[in-house]
């Protein structure tokens, strides 16, 4: 391998080459080639990649990517009503603005060579999010509401020592192949079926499916499909009767008006904190969480990391760090972790916070109110379209609802399409995921929707499915 230096940056350090040969001759090496030595050679790439031309300024390339970008259509050019797992909520500017600082400014979690108020910053989310949850212990974020509904799931089996678990059949399938994939081998997931006029899940299914086996339930409320799970405390008690755990899905934004789930049973509870001040980004701007009982059997199960609040030697003085460390992936004992786990969410944790403290729990209560009343009223409307139902389900939703387009004589897709045409993104599209409700779409309505733009949508949907 011949040694080139970079042309264009010989300052860059230890790139000019006779540099670079220096430090081969102190390893005792003739070339770079020999540093990969143990390499099979049938493994070794010989002939060069096939890349395009190096884009060769920072200048054009910056045109280039803005080039690409601009082929994207954004919620900012169209009216926005798709969801399911990311949400167009408002992000006050200060969420922006503190979590751009360089104190903050890294996805990482924090390591004693850190400054101890990033410690102190992810301490104050935790406790933020554990009031708003009513529960005792939340965790340093994981990448997404998926792992850390997977983890949970984990979490709840190494408790139990059991190794099935009951799953509702009508949630987000992607999230169910990811906990199935997170969950394998080990661990069987069984879906449980649900009422076909309301969604709620089928009570005596479940009874059914229960065994000395089962380590619990997952259920979410609100549901993937937007309404309002309404016998929480019912699915706790049968779960908790047979041994196992109740694991709830939450989406934190519905805290404001909706009861937490440790009001009707949840031992452990997960969602995403994606609706808390973060924008939505493509590949990036989820960040799950996990709460659990502040007790020494849910604690020393989380993979993640948590931090505390001790006195220090100084009186009057206190100090942040991590709860039971060797317990992680981190730890000392690094194969003795319960689980890997990763901090590249932790930025997001500090943002939850910021939108927690702006918006406190007068303003939580105020949100969700909103998002109630704009999401009844978007049902209402539609509603009134000839052969179109404005709500599948019968149950009270929250914030997203599933739009029946079955009557129409017209597909969920076509209609998406002319609904594009007029700059409007539509519901998902359910018809793949969940054939059995044919041509229906998952609508989603937050506190950013204005009445006129209800009313967009509702005209758009008339001047289609009447054409």
């Amino acid at each position: 391998m011949a040694i080139n230096g970079f042309k264009n940056h010989p300052y860059i350090p230890n790139s000019v080459p006779e540099v670079q040969q220096q430090m081969l001759a102190e390893l005792g090496l003739e070339s770079l080639e020999d540093l990969h030595a143990e390499v099979p050679e049938a493994l070794k790439l010989k002939d060069n990649m096939s890349l395009p031309k190096a884009i060769p300024s920072e200048f054009e390339l910056r045109k280039h990517v803005e080039k690409l970008l601009a082929k994207n259509s954004n919620c900012t050019e169209n009216l926005n009503f798709l969801g399911a797992g990311c949400w167009q909520h408002y992000v006050p500017a200060i969420c922006d603005e503190i979590n751009s600082r360089g104190e903050f400014l890294t996805a990482y979690g924090g390591e004693m060579y850190n400054d101890f108020g990033r410690f102190q910053a992810l301490f104050e989310y935790q406790s933020m999010m554990a009031e708003l949850l009513d529960m005792d212990v939340v965790n340093v974020p994981t990448m997404d509401w998926a792992q850390a509904a997977a983890t949970s799931l984990r979490m709840a089996s190494r408790i139990t020592d059991r190794k099935e678990f009951l799953i509702p059949e009508l949630m987000d399938l992607e999230k169910f192949l990811i906990m199935k994939n997170y969950c394998g081998p080990d661990i069987t997931l069984i879906r449980v079926g649900h009422d076909a006029a309301s969604g709620q899940l089928d009570l005596e299914d479940l009874r059914s499916k229960l065994t000395p086996d089962t380590a619990g339930i997952y259920f979410e409320n609100p549901s993937f499909l937007g309404f309002i799970e309404q016998q929480g405390k019912a699915i706790a008690e049968m779960v908790h009767a047979v041994g196992g755990l109740s694991v709830v899905g939450v989406d934190p934004s519905s805290l404001g008006v909706l009861a937490p789930p440790s009001s009707y049973g949840a031992d452990i509870v997960c969602g995403d904190l994606q609706p808390l001040g973060m924008h939505m980004n493509y590949g990036g701007g989820q960040a799950g969480f996990i709460a659990t009982p502040d007790e020494e059997k849910f604690v020393m199960e989380f993979p993640s990391r948590l931090f505390g609040i001790v006195p220090t030697r100084v009186e009057g003085e206190y100090g942040f760090d991590d709860i039971a460390y060797d317990r992680t992936s981190f730890g000392h004992h690094r194969e003795h972790g319960k689980e890997y786990v990763g901090t590249q969410a932790a930025l997001w944790g500090i943002t939850a916070g910021v939108y927690l403290a702006t918006m406190g729990p007068a303003g939580m209560k105020e949100l969700g109110q909103t998002i109630l009343q704009k999401n009844q009223y978007a049902i209402a409307e539609i509603d009134q379209i000839a052969g179109v139902r404005g709500s599948r389900f019968t149950s009270q939703g929250f914030k997203e609802f599933v739009v029946d387009f079955n009557d129409t004589g017209k597909s969920v897709a076509e209609i998406n399409k002319r609904l594009l045409g007029n700059k409007i993104f539509g519901g998902k599209d359910l018809s793949r995921d969940f054939p059995t409700l044919g041509q229906c779409a998952l609508f989603c309505v937050t506190e950013i929707h204005t009445r006129e733009e209800i009313d967009s949508l509702v005209q758009a949907i008339t001047r289609i499915v009447c054409s």
